[in-house]
């Protein structure tokens, strides 16, 4: 028998709750838009660049946590009806 593998354990891989998801993405978006002002007061369109993207990373990981929010809700609710009929 194989021991259990969790997919946090893939390289390059993490999972994260949604709490740790938004939160996250808030500091990701707010690095990105200090990156890509940086980027602006020197003339740097790579770090720009560069600020766009972790801003954009931010961006999916507060969406990712709504997700999951979401998702927990409507298995919870499944859940209650499920018990409610029985």
């Amino acid at each position: 028998m194989e021991p259990f593998v969790d997919a946090g354990d893939a390289v390059g891989v993490q999972i994260m709750g949604s709490t740790a998801d938004k939160a996250a993405g808030i500091a990701n978006e707010a690095i990105g838009k200090a990156k890509q002002g940086g980027g602006k007061a020197v003339g740097s369109d790579n770090l720009q660049a560069e600020g766009a993207a972790q801003e954009l990373k931010g961006d999916v990981q507060k969406v990712a946590g709504d997700a999951k929010v979401a998702i927990k809700e409507a298995a919870n609710k499944t859940a209650a009806a499920a018990n409610k009929n029985l």
